[in-house]
């Protein structure tokens, strides 16, 4: 990611080593077009003038959204480009005010919270250790040290409550006890192992903090000012909601999300989190080895697709909200949130149809 406060708001171009991608297939038959004209008649969309928002550019999307239609497990997709919807299409039963199990995608939803913590004085900052809210189960003086950032960027150094530890860790009697009693696998603040577990000791921080439970915070500091619906999710036996797994959303509600953090944290002239909250959790923080091209920032994920920085939050089963800064571009895909065959290669070719496809597209119109 580029630095400075400019990040979100530069002017569209792909960094000049980026290597080149074929333009995506065009069918013959404009359907998108035919779409956005019912849209505009019904008063759904907003399209206007400018690139990438008239209709004849909408169209241009049509072979991805018709190719995202043959995926089976596929429920819907929503493109935006500064702030003008150009695509919205659902699938296989999902519909616009139905909404859609984020699984892991909430971890990048959890950021935002804590940023908000910070905004409203709840928490110190990022630099805060987890000893104060946690005594009872911190014996251990490495364990102390522990930050709130360390758990953002998931480098606690705890065993991992994730994969295939994940079972007993949520039908353990106390999931933060659980996790806070894993042993150190290595030193905190170092190396990053992925753990739901990280991001669920972040919703305890908040209720502690803030004495609120994390949804009657969601909906007083996120849900209120962005009007959006912010549903009640799992909690665990202690009654903490889960943090990093099982919110939902309507699809419409991430692409928001994804539009308040490309506009740097404003919905319209409110403030909903911080710029410097925005700009530093989508930085690149840490990296597991055998992926160095994804990195991780607080909560989001940061990557480069075809020669653009973009970050994104993702959830198991291939929910994402991409967000391509340099592009203006937002864009929401859900899907089944179900167990099933062929999930690997479901989320391959989400990954394919942003970087070959959508954010191409694009791209040629700015």
């Amino acid at each position: 990611m580029q630095s400075g406060d400019r990040r979100l708001e530069t002017g569209g171009r792909r960094r000049p080593n980026a290597s080149p991608h074929s333009a995506p297939h065009r069918l013959g038959v404009p359907l998108l077009v035919l779409a956005a004209l019912a849209a505009l008649a019904s008063g759904d969309w907003t399209l206007s003038a400018g690139a990438l928002t008239t209709v004849e550019s909408a169209g241009a999307l049509e072979p991805a959204v018709a190719r995202v239609a043959e995926l089976p497990r596929m429920r819907s997709i929503l493109v935006s480009v500064d702030g003008k919807l150009l695509a919205e299409q659902y699938f296989n039963g999902a519909a616009p005010h139905r909404a859609a199990n984020l699984k892991s995608a909430s971890k990048s939803i959890i950021s935002v919270l804590v940023g908000i913590a910070v905004d409203q004085g709840h928490l110190d900052g990022v630099d805060t250790t987890i000893d104060q809210f946690f005594p009872e189960y911190l014996d251990d003086t490495a364990k102390k040290q522990i930050t709130v950032e360390d758990l953002l960027t998931m480098r606690s150094g705890l065993e991992t409550t994730s994969n295939r530890n994940y079972g007993r860790w949520v039908q353990s009697g106390n999931w933060v006890r659980h996790v806070l009693t894993r042993p150190l696998v290595a030193e905190p603040g170092t190396q990053m192992i992925y753990s739901t577990g990280s991001s669920h000791l972040l919703s305890a921080i908040i209720t502690k903090a803030s004495d609120m439970d994390t949804h009657s915070f969601a909906r007083r500091y996120l849900g209120e000012p962005m009007g959006i619906s912010v549903p009640r999710w799992t909690a665990d036996p202690q009654g903490i909601y889960f943090g990093g797994n099982e919110m939902s959303m309507t699809p419409r509600d991430m692409l928001a999300i994804g539009e308040m953090y490309l506009n740097c944290g404003r919905v319209g002239t409110t403030q909903v989190v911080s710029e410097e909250w925005v700009h530093t959790s989508i930085e690149p923080h840490a990296t597991r080895d055998w992926r160095p091209e994804r990195a991780y920032g607080y909560g989001w994920w940061v990557r480069d697709l075809y020669g653009y920085d973009a970050f994104y939050a993702w959830g198991y089963g291939g929910q994402f909200i991409y967000v391509v800064p340099d592009l203006r571009l937002v864009t929401v895909m859900t899907s089944s949130p179900n167990p099933g065959q062929g999930l690997r290669a479901h989320r391959n070719s989400l990954y394919r149809l942003m970087e070959e496809e959508i954010v191409p597209v694009v791209a040629r119109g700015i």
